[in-house]
């Protein structure tokens, strides 16, 4: 354990993207907003990320650290310190592996880079190094906190290092996601030949980032209470639900927050028009902007269904489309932003093209139109077949937008069904349905298309989701709370 020289607490969050400045997903958002909350409670935290091109250019009055040298194939590369848009001080890894055009993970024909084996174990060997004694720099963390399979190798490293060092936490933001190679990759990141076994990296004859972090870990987290246990059976552990059984005194679920500065209607730039639950008739105005910008009929009683997903398996747009043409003849307008596979962005657009008025889709992602979809629509579907967070249903009820949303994961945890008695004691903020079929979908959607037409309930249930404090303030005290039990 690394003494502190005061008692301030520290912490290197390690991550592979943060928003603005690189985004796929989720981990985005929460590696911008939760550091944030964090330092804002007292931590003194930095964020360790890749040099990507855009984070190189978006980091402001940076400089360089230090220098490190090669270790197996890993190159040698540079340590530069700078902060982020937000404030949070970051700590950059400057190599040639990231300098490059295209994703953070694949190429500009959406082909994995070939060599994230190396680039991610050497985010994973810098986090490692910069949390021990090994450190060049003089701020050294008492818990690094690695996400995600990017910076998995992070406590594999610290295990083989000598001395000091701190202790290690991982978040699960997607156990889908697990950083698999093959073997050689052991050697080619310089790791300790004794940790591809089944009791270290080894998974399944090759070797897994993500296993690595799992198994070597003092904590895991994942991003809801639920998802804490789905990922313990066999459905949803992806053959990793033994270790986590094993390890399951040692999980912790922690449902994310949202950024309210950057999701707020009452100061939203993206809207045409200001609101919160005091004024929720101003959100017609919002509704109408919407319907002009993606051409749907300028309808105020028709209503909107919104979806903002990325167009997978998991997200069940297989399930949407099959119940897409339903839903519209209820009647409703649907307006879908979102990207993925080839397949159902033609369908969507088909769909579209057969509905002109009714049925409006943009294909990719646009901030502005995401927050427009949020502020305009009436309700919003989410049909993940498993959510282990998710944040739409979030935004969603912050602009009295009423959510439809699959009961799985973070989902589960954050909108309370409107049953009747949920409505009669006025804490439904949603509608919930059990499995991702379409018979499931359409009738939780005409749960809610006929609550609708009950302004007064429908009115309640908005006020209820938009009273919830999605904040990040009591989160970020459960991660501080496990911190300090590591640091001791």
């Amino acid at each position: 354990m690394i003494p502190p020289v005061n008692d301030k607490l520290t912490v290197l969050f390690v991550t592979s993207e943060v928003a603005p400045l690189i985004k796929t997903g989720g981990l985005a958002d929460i590696s911008a907003s939760l550091p944030v909350a964090l330092m804002h409670s007292g931590v003194d935290i930095r964020v360790l990320m890749p040099g990507y091109p855009s984070v190189i250019e978006g980091i402001k009055s940076k400089g360089r650290l230090t220098s490190f040298p090669s270790i197996g194939e890993l190159p040698q590369c540079q340590l530069l310190a700078g902060k982020l848009p937000n404030g949070v001080p970051a700590l950059i890894v400057d190599s040639v592996l990231f300098n490059r055009p295209g994703g953070p993970y694949n190429d500009a024909n959406g082909k994995d880079w070939p060599d994230n084996d190396l680039r991610f174990g050497l985010l994973s060997y810098m986090g490692a190094v910069l949390s021990s004694s090994a450190s060049p720099i003089a701020w050294r963390p008492r818990v690094v906190h690695c996400n995600d399979w990017q910076a998995g190798l992070t406590p594999t490293y610290l295990q083989f290092i000598q001395g000091e060092k701190a202790r290690t936490m991982i978040t699960i933001h997607n156990l889908a996601y697990q950083g698999i190679f093959p073997p050689s990759t052991v050697s080619r990141l310089g790791l300790q030949p004794s940790c591809f076994q089944p009791d270290g990296v080894e998974y399944y004859g090759n070797m897994s980032f993500l296993k690595a972090g799992l198994y070597y870990s003092s904590r895991i987290t994942t991003v809801s209470p639920t998802y804490a246990q789905e990922i313990q059976g066999e459905e949803l552990g992806f053959g990793m639900q033994g270790l986590l059984q094993h390890r399951s005194s040692q999980i912790t679920g922690i449902l994310n927050g949202i950024d309210t500065d950057a999701w707020d209607p009452e100061g939203d730039p993206y809207i045409e028009r200001y609101f919160n639950a005091a004024r929720l008739p101003a959100k017609l105005d919002n509704k109408r902007a919407l319907q002009r910008r993606m051409g749907l009929a300028l309808e105020d009683e028709m209503p909107i269904i919104g979806l903002i997903s990325r167009l997978t398996y998991q997200k069940g747009t297989d399930v949407f489309l099959s119940a897409a043409e339903e839903l519209a003849a209820s009647p409703a307008q649907l307006a879908i932003l979102g990207s993925g596979d080839a397949g159902m962005q033609d369908a969507l657009q088909d769909l579209a093209r057969a509905h002109p008025g009714q049925v409006a889709v943009h294909i990719g992602y646009d901030e502005g139109l995401a927050h427009q979809i949020e502020a305009g629509a009436d309700m919003f579907l989410m049909p993940s077949r498993f959510e282990p967070c998710g944040l739409n249903q979030m935004y969603s009820q912050r602009y009295g937008t009423v959510p439809v949303v699959n009961s799985t994961g973070g989902l589960k945890d954050s909108v309370v069904d409107a049953t009747q008695e949920h409505i009669n004691d006025k804490t439904a903020t949603g509608f919930v349905f059990n499995g991702v079929t379409r018979e499931a979908v359409v009738g939780a959607m005409k749960r809610a298309l006929t609550t609708f037409k009950n302004k007064k309930v429908w009115r309640q249930i908005q006020k209820t989701g938009m009273s919830k404090d999605f904040s990040w303030e009591a989160s970020a005290a459960r991660y501080i709370e496990i911190y300090r039990q590591l640091a001791g």
